[in-house]
């Protein structure tokens, strides 16, 4: 079965709880079984976002980063000047699942979720495949 990977971005400060709830959203929008996911991959800038770092390791996923520059080279169905406003890099979870997956935008499986967390923090999720197992 082809492995997926999972692009994030989230507010500062989202909690897990918020992160997973919008992975298992992304997740069943696209009707992927949570093991075919490996790895998940965000912007460096997250690094110390803790949210992030803790949701791959509960579920055993490598974690990956790029650099905001690497990001802003990807071609993106949705990009946004908010984001590219904030991060430098006008996308990040659909770049970051691209860069991950070595593949391009048709390769996104869902370009963007979105979801607002019962701490008022977003979180955002896009879903790539890749051929590699």
């Amino acid at each position: 079965m082809s492995r997926v990977v999972l692009g994030l971005g989230c507010d500062r400060g989202a909690s897990l709880r918020t992160l997973k709830a919008a992975v298992e959203g992304a997740l069943g929008v696209a009707g992927v079984p949570i093991d075919t996911v490996a790895p998940v991959a965000t912007i460096d800038e997250k690094r110390d976002e803790p949210a992030i770092p803790s949701l791959a390791r509960a579920n055993g996923w490598p974690l990956r980063f790029f650099s905001a520059e690497q990001l802003s080279r990807v071609d993106v169905p949705s990009p946004s000047e908010t984001v590219r406003r904030y991060m430098g890099t006008p996308a990040v979870a659909e770049a970051a699942a691209i860069l991950a997956a070595a593949t391009d935008r048709t390769g996104l499986l869902l370009e963007k979720y979105k979801h607002k967390g019962d701490d008022g923090r977003n979180a955002t999720v896009s879903i790539a495949s890749t051929a590699c197992n």
